[in-house]
């Protein structure tokens, strides 16, 4: 039987070494900050949970951005927040609520240089696709 799980099965494994070691994963992750937000399915209602790359905002908050790769489209974590935007979130060996709000245009173009800036790489990725890659920020609800 075919597993069409690919994205599933790494996410897993990046998930597994996440809580094995408070938060920090290596490989190609090793010195990225990494959050694992728990977000349930806007369609099927399902909880799923997605390891993101952040950045630490100010109050104790958080960014993560929708880029999927570069993929022409929006991952579906990215719709999931929109409809259902009080979610769970890990970070380190902690747990809590999170509200996730997208930032505006003009929210979003003041951080983003910000976000360039930690994470070059988010530059070359936006530049293969045409669509502007959303923009979260998580603020601790408790």
């Amino acid at each position: 039987m075919a597993n069409s799980g690919g994205a599933d099965d790494y996410n897993t494994e990046i998930i597994k070494e996440f809580r094995a070691n408070q938060g920090r994963v290596g490989g190609p992750w090793a010195g990225i900050t990494l959050i694992l937000i728990h977000h349930t399915g806007a369609r099927s209602g399902i909880e799923r949970v997605t390891p993101l790359a952040y950045h630490p905002q100010p109050g104790g908050r958080f960014a993560i951005w929708a880029a999927n790769g570069g993929s022409p489209t929006h991952p579906n974590w990215y719709y999931n927040l929109k409809a259902h935007p009080e979610i769970t979130a890990e970070v380190g060996a902690q747990t809590f609520t999170v509200l996730a709000q997208e930032l505006d245009g003009t929210a979003r173009a003041e951080l983003w240089p910000t976000l360039v800036s930690a994470y070059p790489q988010l530059a070359e990725t936006q530049a293969k696709t045409g669509r502007q890659f959303p923009v979260y920020v998580l603020t601790r609800q408790d």
